[in-house]
């Protein structure tokens, strides 16, 4: 199987990066070299991550419409995300994206998160409901195949969920007392610092974008992704899971 066609997914706009980090190539990413192993921990290549989440998400039948990649630490740590959709789905506004990291530093083990893009500001938000985890130890690489492959076969019916989670967010009315409430219980939730209060406030009172002028969850939910594409990927993946929490036991949805 070529893995590597000459025809590559555009670029995935909204990528975030955490402090030092940069976006940079597919061919960047391949090219940084894994450290030699210890006795108790083997890293995994950036590049097999990559290439093994690609081939699962083919075989399963997604489509691959773009991706984008960032690496911090002198290469050590990296976080992608590939767009991808089905052919019997209309994306309409919200697309999917299938979050991935890993890191030769030991911060954290090689991962897979599913998500959401919202294409009128590219704000992205990650469940969590999909992952995939896996420490580097002696046979990480040899059972990555299985554990990516049980993972991306999950993804179909959970990101299905995931527009049934959007639905029902943008039929929900919220008030701005409603509002307000939700983003002081936010904190308590570790949603936002309290730093970030005023700037979740602003996009909620004055959107930067039309298509959040009415007064719903999914407006609410969206000024706080919006003030996410200002911080650190690896926890705005924590965070934007705790956001869908919240919001899930607004509309009724189990988590």
């Amino acid at each position: 199987m070529n893995l590597n066609p000459i025809a590559r997914p555009a670029a995935v706009p909204g990528l975030l990066l955490h402090r030092g980090g940069e976006n940079v190539s597919r061919e960047d990413v391949f090219a940084v070299r894994t450290p030699s192993g210890t006795d108790t921990w083997y890293p995994l290549s950036h590049r097999s991550l990559v290439l093994e989440v690609q081939s699962e998400l083919k075989a399963c039948g997604f489509q691959l419409t773009g991706e984008s990649h960032a690496l911090s630490h002198d290469g050590a740590r990296y976080f992608g995300v590939f767009s991808i959709n089905q052919p019997t789905r209309s994306p309409g506004e919200v697309g999917w994206v299938v979050g991935l990291r890993n890191s030769h530093d030991k911060t954290y083990p090689a991962g897979l998160v599913a998500g959401t893009r919202v294409f009128v500001c590219d704000n992205l938000a990650f469940s969590g409901e999909v992952r995939l985890s896996r420490k580097h130890t002696k046979h990480a690489f040899r059972d990555l195949r299985q554990l990516m492959a049980r993972a991306v076969g999950q993804l179909g019916e959970k990101f299905r969920k995931l527009d049934q989670r959007v639905d029902a967010y943008r039929l929900q009315p919220l008030s701005d007392r409603g509002a307000h409430d939700f983003i002081v219980r936010s904190i308590n939730c570790r949603v936002i610092t309290p730093t970030q209060v005023p700037d979740v406030l602003k996009e909620w009172r004055e959107p930067s974008y039309d298509a959040f002028q009415p007064r719903t969850l999914w407006s609410l939910f969206n000024a706080y992704t919006e003030v996410f594409k200002r911080g650190n990927p690896h926890t705005t993946v924590h965070r934007s899971q705790a956001l869908h929490g919240m919001c899930d036991a607004v509309v009724g949805l189990a988590s």
